[in-house]
């Protein structure tokens, strides 16, 4: 199938990495928050609840799908949640940890999005890039691809930390903890990483807000930029749950089936008293 699409001309012209940019951040926030981040004992329980909202961390939009959630435990292998179920607010899951050490817990999605003209009317698709060829009649028109990859991830560690569960995926937008996410505490800085497919995302804003949002004349949210390493410092006065979000755009000039490239990346970190 050949698409009739828009491509600039400037987009063409340009390396693909000069069209790296800020992608902007979703109206709504989607979280994964967790009752306890740090425990101790030989086995432990924590509830997580996954939802969007537009204040932090209040259950007042819509439930997150729990399809693509994937679990890592200490040993880097997956572990299986209890699920709950889904509320009109918030879905929750069991997480129970009977390993020593770090989970990483994810929601990681990653598909295609195109739109098109058909018949003089404006349709969309979503699916995966197996699909596109027969998903789009040959006679639509205007046929734009993303392709989105997020993530959306905390962390939760029984007894001391460890890192088996924190490496990178080399997928889409993720944060690589160089200062462990469960040994954050208020008044030193914390030192984040972010990859993008692997290669650092440098000169990237993040934002980065303390929850409770909703309790305050102003969000207090504060906008990072990353190092050429991709590297961002957090550093925190109040002990509480903080959320962490980063997105990027661009084209695809070297991809024949794809016109953009999306990606997605939110945490909740818990910092902890000094």
């Amino acid at each position: 199938m050949t698409f009739k699409r828009k491509l600039l001309s400037l987009a063409a012209a340009l390396p693909a990495a000069a069209l790296l940019t800020a992608a902007p951040a979703d109206a709504h926030r989607r979280w994964l928050l967790p009752s306890a981040t740090v425990l101790s004992g030989d086995s432990e329980l924590v509830t997580v609840d996954a939802a969007a909202s537009n204040g932090l961390f209040l259950f007042e939009h819509r439930p997150l799908g729990l399809d693509s959630l994937t679990i890592v435990g200490p040993d880097g292998q997956p572990v299986e949640p209890k699920v709950i179920g889904s509320g009109d607010y918030r879905s929750v899951f069991d997480l129970p940890l009977t390993q020593q050490g770090t989970y990483r817990i994810a929601l990681a999605n990653d598909g295609v999005m195109g739109f098109y003209m058909l018949n003089g009317e404006r349709q969309r698709w979503r699916g995966s890039r197996a699909e596109i060829e027969t998903a789009i009649p040959a006679e639509a028109t205007e046929v734009r691809i993303s392709e989105n990859a997020g993530r959306t991830e905390t962390f939760v560690t029984l007894g001391a930390p460890s890192d088996d569960a924190l490496q990178p995926t080399q997928r889409g937008l993720e944060m690589i903890p160089v200062t462990h996410p469960n040994d954050l505490v208020t008044g030193e800085p914390a030192q984040m990483r972010f990859l993008h497919n692997g290669q650092p995302a440098a000169n990237m804003e993040v934002e980065f807000v303390k929850g409770g949002t909703r309790y305050r004349d102003t969000p207090g949210v504060q906008t990072l930029t990353t190092d050429a390493d991709g590297m961002v410092e957090l550093l925190v006065e109040e002990p509480g749950y903080y959320y962490v979000e980063a997105g990027t755009q661009s084209d695809a000039a070297d991809d024949p089936q794809i016109d953009s490239r999306r990606a997605s990346y939110t945490a909740v970190l818990e910092f902890l008293p000094l």
